[in-house]
């Protein structure tokens, strides 16, 4: 039997529903995620699993750059087209505030007990774990750069260096490199002092920085030698370590957040996405996901079925995990807004 043919045998055993197939499943179910590595990923782990396990269920992908509008317009107009949705962390408390997205029922996705605390809410399940972490070339050092204060040595280490265009984490990265202890940047950072403090370490290094907006641009860059060393989301590069590319991690001080699960509000296929959800956060599939990009399970007894190799290159690895930093949704939804205008302003300058 094979992984995926495990998977929803064991997924259709545990969340078996009391209506047959056939009235669940009339209609396709369309599951929308950010696509790339991890929309291939999630393909084999999830949907072909979850499609296999329910006979007559057609899941229709959707790729999207996280437009939350195209969402809110959907469920003001009443002409629901999506049902399940991938979000990032900040969107899912927004969306949930706006209505946008229904109440999970937790006794037909799985116990709460079994998650990681940060992937349980009430509009949402978290999916996986990443992170945004340096990255670097390994042909182009002999020495391996290991702070963000090497990142910020362009004596040492030569070269551009990639950051993604905005003031999150660039902001957490630069007090880190100025000496600030990882679980001391959020206090540091909600002074003044200690944002003037990020920007003035940005300013000191923006003459080498080469901006990214999409998360396939650092590798690229990486490769191309158009930059050294580069922020990036850990999945991405792991997808070019399986093209063969020599691209190396530097976990320390990588700040780590969640992506989650949540359905439509007004979906008439509420109960096939629940089913989907079910299936998607189970151990089988969590891990069977791990095991094609490596971002960490959120159901915890997905680790056990890991072996060391996929393990020792997930976000949540003690190892990896030990030096770094949760991102802070409340601070940036907070103080996020004035943050973000005050980069803007910066970079054009």
């Amino acid at each position: 039997m094979t992984k995926l043919a495990r998977i929803a045998a064991a997924v259709a055993a545990t969340t078996a529903m009391a209506l047959p197939a056939t009235a669940v499943f009339a209609q396709n179910l369309t599951v929308v995620n950010f696509g790339g590595a991890n929309g291939a990923a999630q393909k084999k782990a999830f949907v072909e699993a979850f499609e296999k396990a329910n006979a007559g269920a057609k899941i229709t992908g959707v790729e999207y750059n996280g437009e939350q509008a195209k969402i809110k317009a959907m469920v003001e107009t009443k002409k629901i087209t999506w049902d399940v949705v991938e979000v990032e962390s900040p969107d899912v408390s927004r969306g949930c505030d706006e209505g946008l997205f229904e109440k999970l029922d937790y006794a037909k996705i799985g116990a709460k007990a079994d998650f990681t605390p940060a992937a349980v809410h009430e509009c949402g399940i978290g999916i996986f774990v990443w992170s945004t972490v340096m990255a670097y070339n390994g042909d182009k050092f002999k020495t391996a750069p290991t702070t963000w204060a090497d990142f910020w040595d362009t004596q040492k280490f030569p070269g551009k260096r990639g950051l993604r265009k905005g003031a999150r984490y660039n902001l957490e990265f630069a007090l880190m490199a100025d000496g600030v202890k990882p679980g001391d940047v959020y206090k540091e950072l909600a002074t003044k002092a200690g944002a003037d403090r990020a920007f003035k370490k940005l300013t000191a290094l923006k003459p080498s920085i080469q901006w990214w907006e999409a998360g396939a641009q650092p590798p690229q860059f990486l490769v191309a030698g158009d930059v050294a060393m580069t922020t990036a989301y850990n999945g991405r590069i792991d997808a070019a370590q399986r093209e063969g590319k020599n691209l190396k991690i530097t976990w320390t001080g990588g700040i780590y957040d969640l992506d989650y699960w949540t359905i439509v509000k007004g979906t008439p296929n509420k109960d096939a996405a629940l089913k989907f959800i079910a299936l998607a956060s189970s151990a089988d599939a969590q891990a069977e996901y791990a095991r094609h990009i490596s971002y960490g399970p959120t159901n915890t007894k997905a680790l056990a079925k890991l072996d060391a190799k996929v393990l020792e290159k997930l976000p949540t690895a003690p190892a990896n995990a030990k030096d770094a930093l949760q991102f802070n949704i409340k601070f940036w939804a907070d103080q996020g807004e004035e943050l973000e205008k005050r980069f803007a302003s910066w970079a054009a300058q």
